[in-house]
């Protein structure tokens, strides 16, 4: 790794992040676009149709897309403005190879050496260090496309174990728990099912600024009727408008789940033939929630004994019903324990797999659900394949030409690789889309990891700030500038439509990894001419598996405005609703509509164990970390576009006035926060809606702004997902503001 350039701030004022705003040809509503597309928003999981203007190979606004039906034209305030990403003063036009000695670290190299010398380092490296030495991220926000052909290139053309991707910091418990209970993994109900539901609950989830169009479907319910009910240790949007806010103390929603469970067995609030026809294992979850009477619930949560009754004998009662959650139950080190005790009152009910009766994990990134399926994962083979069973490795090395023997075993999940870097085991690093300098816990550890890699090459449309530690930059692709399908929220794919053309230099994403894979002499499997080849072969790759894609088409996806998988043929619709009579199942066939063997659901046991690092003496506070709804994920994005950064300038930390008058802080204040392996300064956002053991701050911003210079490096021992709703910092009035970074 070549010395990093002296000053932050050079590197800044060539690279960004700079703002943009709409000027010129955008601010001039007489200018007639050459061509309207129809598409999705780049952002959430939500992926709300859009429709981009284009003139003269720029995107210049949008319109609304009211026929596409999960949105039907409504977007939100990242939706409105992510046109503002194009033709942005930041983007990348050129490779970089890195020169302390260029303005901002970098200088442009033509393209073609650009790869050449990023199939010198790997085949050195390889050569002298084997093939485990190199080791690959992805992203969860590329199309499935392109996920798939990351996996694939690790595997054939690198043949490297060593592959993860960033939704191992997003969906990975939500998966592990739905593997373990349904046996697949996907949203089990369309939204549309929320609205009609007597009982909405929601657990972890900043729906109204996460996920803002989920909220419509909440408030089409309540209007039907629905009580709302909100777990969440902060009075979110969507909180202020619930029936019943629980307002747990982080780190303990599978004690709620349990006392609740337990007031619905001493109720008789239960499904007993559905229980009984479709389930196994409830007698010893039964036994095992015993004693998580209300009082003990109570004193564990933090949530007042009549609440958690009020919630249980809601949901116990009721006759249809919707339960989703998202990161606030999933970011700890006991995540998957959490998902599996929201699932275990769905079974309990028996309200799931009909109309109005339905469970959700509210996914997070552009591709969260098709991100995971296809391979990227590092345990993970198309299909949601496992890479270790012998005959799901047989079918996909059967499509991709290879022996299943040269198949590497699993590997590593994303932090698990940079400690791997501490090792001396990986040496390259190849990133595509992943910020993990701003987006992993303990993220000073990572930047020395990252100082560490003898070679390190970022793929990117943006210099982020992870690809500031690169040794060779490549100029990536926008979603605008590709095609090619994502799954969405409700486990449905849908179409990704080019409206530009890619600028200068910059390539879509898979040509630049096929552009490697030839520079290495390694063309095998990768001349693909065409995204859609790469699906038509994923739709191979996938038949016969659970999250099977082989009768999507592209044409039957823009014909239905997306298609649910599973679809097992051409002539098959696709699978809105999982677990319904007569829906396909390649494991359990006709015993049964749940993923294993016997076609029954699993319950699982669940114990309460406290967060790996709670509150002590010497750090008294919990904070946790979240969104705001201007912002996206590691601010690659969304902290280059000028209104979305006026709406939420800086990340501040939210203190309740109790806390802060014992502190001797007030609204505005400078406040340092302090954990065990970090300190930063922000400003005090002093607020009533949130508990008085707790802060929250963003985690959107980098460098000294970055919230996970606190969190903790704790991960769950299934999913291996970090644990950013909890760690124990201090607080304190700040004697300055902050010295800005140099």
């Amino acid at each position: 790794m070549a010395p990093q350039p002296k000053s932050t701030v050079e590197m800044i004022e060539q690279f960004g992040p700079h703002l943009a705003r709409a000027s010129g040809t955008r601010l001039d509503r007489g200018v007639d676009p050459d061509k309207t597309v129809k598409t999705h928003c780049c952002f959430c999981g939500q992926q709300c149709g859009i429709q981009l203007k284009v003139k003269d190979n720029q995107v210049i606004g949008f319109e609304p897309w009211t026929d596409f039906p999960f949105n039907k034209g409504m977007l939100c305030p990242k939706g409105v403005k992510r046109y503002l990403q194009g033709s942005h003063p930041d983007r990348l036009l050129n490779a970089l190879v890195r020169d302390p000695q260029a303005d901002g670290g970098f200088r442009a190299m033509e393209y073609n050496d650009a790869i050449r010398k990023t199939a010198d380092a790997i085949a050195h490296l390889q050569r002298e260090h084997g093939n485990d030495s190199i080791a690959m991220l992805s992203g969860a926000s590329l199309t499935t496309e392109k996920t798939y052909l990351m996996g694939k290139f690790a595997r054939v053309c690198l043949k490297t174990p060593y592959i993860d991707y960033n939704g191992r910091l997003c969906m990975v418990s939500a998966g592990s728990g739905n593997k373990k209970a349904f046996g697949i993994d996907r949203a089990a109900n369309p939204w549309s099912d929320i609205v009609g539901a007597e009982v909405v609950w929601i657990s972890g989830a900043n729906v109204g600024e996460c996920a803002p169009i989920t909220t419509n479907y909440v408030w089409q319910a309540r209007e039907q009727g629905a009580k709302i009910i909100v777990v969440d240790p902060r009075i979110t949007p969507i909180a202020r408008t619930c029936d019943l806010f629980l307002p747990i103390k982080p780190g303990r929603d599978i004690a709620l789940f349990n006392g609740v469970l337990q007031l619905m067995i001493e109720n008789d609030w239960l499904d007993h033939p559905f229980i009984e026809q479709h389930t196994v294992g409830f007698e010893a979850l039964a036994e095992s929630v015993h004693s998580w009477t209300p009082a003990k619930t109570a004193e564990v949560t933090g949530i007042a004994e009549r609440s958690i009754r009020q919630a249980a004998e809601w949901w116990g009662t009721a006759s249809t019903s919707f339960l989703m959650h998202a990161r606030g139950i999933e970011h700890h080190s006991h995540g998957v324990q959490n998902v599996l005790g929201a699932i275990n009152i769905v079974l309990a009910s028996g309200r799931i797999g009909r109309e109005n009766c339905g469970y959700a994990t509210i996914t997070g990134q552009a591709n969260g659900q098709g991100g995971r399926e296809h391979g990227q994962k590092c345990d993970q083979l198309p299909g949601a394949r496992d890479l270790a069973n012998p005959e799901h490795r047989a079918h996909v090395a059967n499509v991709w030409g290879v022996d299943a023997d040269q198949l590497p075993q699993p590997g590593v999940d994303a932090y698990e690789l940079f400690r791997k870097i501490e090792a001396g085991e990986i040496r390259g690093l190849i990133s595509l889309c992943f910020n993990p300098l701003v987006s992993l816990p303990d993220n000073n550890f990572v930047r020395r990891m990252l100082d560490k890699l003898d070679f390190f090459v970022a793929i990117d449309f943006f210099l982020n700030d992870t690809a500031r530690h690169a040794d060779i930059v490549l100029p990536g692709s926008l979603q605008e500038e590709d095609e090619g399908t994502v799954t969405q929220i409700e486990g449905k794919v849908i179409k990704i439509n080019q409206a530009v053309d890619p600028p200068g230099d910059a390539k879509q994403d898979w040509r630049i990894i096929q552009d490697i894979a030839a520079a290495l002499g390694r063309t095998h499997g990768f001349q693909f001419q065409s995204s859609r080849e790469i699906f038509d072969e994923l739709r191979r790759a996938s038949r016969g598996g659970v999250a099977d894609y082989y009768g999507i088409t592209w044409e039957k996806i823009e014909e239905q405005y997306g298609v649910c998988w599973p679809c097992p043929s051409e002539d098959h619709p696709g699978t809105p609703r999982l677990f319904e009579p007569g829906t396909p199942n390649p494991i359990a066939g006709d015993k049964g509509p749940y993923y294993f063997p016997d076609g029954k659901a699993r319950f699982n046991v669940s114990p309460y164990t406290p967060p790996t690092e709670d509150v002590d003496a010497d750090y008294p506070v919990i904070l946790t970390t979240g969104r705001v709804v201007s912002q996206f994920l590691s601010g690659t994005q969304t902290r280059r576009i000028g209104p979305l950064v006026d709406q939420y300038p800086e990340p501040r930390v939210e203190i309740h006035p109790q806390l802060a008058e014992r502190l001797g802080i007030v609204e505005g204040d400078w406040t340092t926060i302090t954990s065990r392996r970090g300190e930063m300064t922000l400003k005090a956002q002093v607020v009533k809606t949130i508990r008085p053991d707790t802060v929250f701050i963003p985690y959107h911003w980098a460098g000294a702004k970055s919230a996970n210079q606190l969190t903790i490096a704790a991960q769950d021992p299934i999913s291996k997902i970090p644990e950013y709703k909890v760690c124990a910092v201090r607080l304190r009035k700040a004697d300055a503001a902050p010295v800005a970074e140099n």
